[in-house]
């Protein structure tokens, strides 16, 4: 769609959206993170990293960090890097 065929209104939203992406994948990510810690099972482990995965995708990381993470699926090395990613987007 061309942006002539949204209204000035839905313009603002997409603008402000896109201008907050990154507030937006990080707060997801922290939900994760939190989800992660009080997962019970193996299979809701398993769906959360799949998640993760998704997310990492759409953030600037290195790849380095992305595959260690990933790897590693350790929770703690993921919060570690999420503290830092929310520190330098402050």
């Amino acid at each position: 769609m061309s942006p002539k065929a949204f209204s000035k209104y839905q313009q603002q939203i997409i603008r402000n959206y896109y201008k907050n992406r990154d507030t937006i994948v990080l707060t997801r990510l922290q939900e994760i993170v939190t989800d992660l810690y009080l997962a019970e099972t193996g299979v809701v482990r398993k769906r959360l990293w799949k998640r993760v995965e998704a997310i990492l995708a759409k953030m600037d990381v290195p790849p380095e960090v992305k595959s260690h993470i990933l790897q590693q699926k350790d929770v703690q090395i993921l919060a570690k890097n999420l503290e830092e990613w929310l520190r330098s987007d402050a």
